[in-house]
């Protein structure tokens, strides 16, 4: 009698188990399910359920997020930004110690002033002209190069009270000395064609020329600066702290976030209901029942697997999918970085 009573326990148990599960499963829309699926829950859920297809993505700047890293292995001397920083394009960012760079640099220079008085001793005969030629374009480059010193550090003090104007000006000086540069080449090419073949000092002093701008190449390696302007996102560097081309994470992230885009990756079974001008709405778990207006800007033609994925952990739930750009009519309270869901409407815009 016991026994019997025991199980009959026991089945009712599992009866009311398998009930909780079958209520669970149900309950839970099949959209909520796999990598495709939108971050809301069922219950936030949109009223309209007018949609073509529904793709996650994250808000970036316009301009997409600018990774800075450092050209060459170096120590990180100094940390000019911090995140928040509006920089303007060609402002150094990141200075890597630079000693053994301008040791190599002064004994350029020293190569390319001995070799310049020995070529002078010679007889200029029928390639004086292309020795005046010569000269120029290394003056040229040396003006080049000291405007770019000057504007560096005018940019440096700007952040320690120094006027915008300051820097307009070495920004316009580097500029000129750079269209200097260019035309004295251009003269040198035409001196070269018409001169005669240069004698050995001639050549020993063209090669030191060459050696002193390999070294001042070399030393600007080791300034990091802002490929365009924006808005610096985040500093991962550290003064005293090992530099590489290769390492994780970049030193700096940038971006222009004067205006707002999402990448969006949609599944390739939507492909075809996505069109370049079609109207989208952009919604964030983070401000629910508000509504971001935009626009597809554009359909990568390429359908890959989703960054969220990786090959040693693909499952059956994972997804191909095709990168979609979506410009924000106005971003609102959307912020770089954050996780929202897109809705492609219906009606598309005329191709």
């Amino acid at each position: 009698m016991i026994a019997s009573n025991g199980s009959k326990t026991n089945t009712t148990s599992k009866a009311a188990l398998l009930a909780v599960l079958y209520a669970v499963i149900v309950t839970v829309p099949l959209a909520c399910i796999g990598p495709g699926a939108p971050a809301q829950a069922a219950g936030n859920e949109p009223a309209d359920k007018n949609w073509l297809a529904v793709a996650p993505g994250r808000v970036e700047p316009v301009s997409g997020t600018v990774k800075l890293a450092a050209p060459v292995i170096g120590v990180i001397d100094k940390v000019l930004v911090k995140a928040g920083d509006t920089v303007a394009a060609d402002e150094t960012l990141i200075r890597l110690n630079d000693s053994e760079a301008r040791a190599q640099l002064a004994s350029a220079e020293a190569q390319v002033d001995m070799r310049k008085r020995v070529r002078n001793k010679e007889a200029p005969s029928s390639s004086a002209t292309r020795r005046r030629a010569e000269d120029a374009v290394a003056d040229a480059e040396t003006a080049v190069y000291e405007a770019r010193a000057l504007f560096d550090k005018t940019s440096a003090d700007k952040r320690a009270g120094q006027t915008n104007a300051d820097v307009d000006a070495a920004r316009t000086g580097l500029t000129r000395a750079e269209a200097r540069l260019s035309q004295q080449n251009d003269e040198l090419r035409r001196a070269t064609d018409e001169a005669p073949l240069p004698t050995v000092s001639e050549g020993e002093y063209s090669v030191s020329l060459a050696n002193l701008q390999a070294a001042r190449a070399g030393l600007q390696k080791l300034t990091i600066r802002a490929p365009t302007a924006g808005t610096v996102l985040q500093v991962n560097a550290r003064r005293g702290e090992l530099a590489s081309p290769s390492a994780t994470p970049p030193l700096a992230l940038l971006g222009d976030v004067s205006a707002l885009r999402v990448r969006a990756e949609a599944d390739e079974r939507d492909i075809d209901k996505i069109k370049a001008g079609q109207t989208v709405v952009v919604r964030s778990a983070a401000f629910r029942g508000r509504d971001m207006a935009g626009k597809v800007a554009s359909v990568a033609p390429l359908v890959e697997q989703g960054r969220n994925a990786t090959l040693s952990q693909r499952n059956l739930t994972d997804v191909d999918v095709v990168e979609v750009l979506i410009d924000l009519n106005e971003p609102g309270p959307l912020v770089t970085g954050m996780k929202v869901d897109v809705y492609f409407q219906k009606e598309t815009a005329s191709q």
